[in-house]
């Protein structure tokens, strides 16, 4: 525990040394924010462009691969959250989140809009909304690793309606990067989250590795996390991440 607590910030930082997959140069600046992500789970949807275009703020264009929009529920573990230049602390750096999301671009980046992100801790909460803008909620959530599957639950804390989550998801396939032009790169390889306030429309960069990916398999037996107004058809596309490092930049205006 304590030795990956010193050896998080290293592999953070170290992510800046692949740079040639991003679509645009690292931004100029410093990122003032490092996070591990482990047992993510991307399950996607085929959605309604025209019903999904209604949820995006103006400023955004919805993006669709082959004439399809797509929604995506990714239950994970955040781990080693750290500021720039300290190390993670012990109990409170690492905890489940689990985020709903669809795909844009503005200004020529194509990034992720997220319709909610849900998590066990609630200082993480109240930094992420004051912060970078987004529409965290506290929740009450579990996960458990037994036979070789990840078992997930989350129940939205104070909500007018119920947004729970809960299922079991393992790999189910080799590791893989997506190729250039593929649904794959398309769902996972995001350079940049966008947020929107009072103000107007946000943008923060984020860089990483090539997403390693995994196919996956999934029994979810509760889904309500998408937003109102959507209703999630058919099987998911499934892929598995077991470890991704990341660096985040602050919030910028569009």
């Amino acid at each position: 525990m304590m030795l990956e607590l010193l050896q998080a910030p290293s592999r953070q930082a170290a992510t800046l040394d692949e740079t040639a997959h991003r679509p645009w140069p690292l931004p100029g600046g410093s990122w003032i924010m490092g996070q591990t992500w482990e047992d993510l789970l991307f399950a996607h949807w085929r959605v309604d462009a025209a019903a999904l275009r209604r949820l995006v703020p103006t400023g955004l264009e919805l993006d669709e691969h082959d004439g399809s929009a797509w929604l995506g529920v990714t239950p994970f573990v955040l781990s080693h959250l750290r500021l720039r230049g300290t190390l993670p602390l012990p109990l409170v750096s690492s905890f489940p989140e689990i985020n709903v999301r669809t795909y844009v671009t503005a200004g020529g980046k194509p990034g992720i809009w997220f319709f909610s992100l849900d998590t066990s801790s609630r200082g993480a909460v109240e930094a992420a909304r004051r912060l970078y803008r987004l529409p965290y909620f506290h929740a009450r959530m579990s996960v458990e690793h037994r036979g070789g599957r990840v078992h997930y639950s989350s129940t939205r804390r104070e909500s007018g309606r119920p947004f729970v989550f809960s299922g079991d998801y393992a790999a189910a396939g080799e590791s893989f990067t997506a190729e250039p032009g593929s649904l794959e790169e398309f769902l996972t390889e995001r350079y940049c989250l966008y947020a929107a306030d009072e103000r107007g429309l946000h943008r923060a960069e984020i860089h990483h590795p090539p997403w390693p990916l995994r196919r996956a398999e999934a029994k979810l037996d509760l889904n309500t996390m998408p937003p109102d107004g959507l209703e999630l058809q058919g099987e998911p596309l499934l892929h598995l991440s077991e470890r991704q490092d990341v660096v985040i930049w602050p919030l910028e205006p569009v």
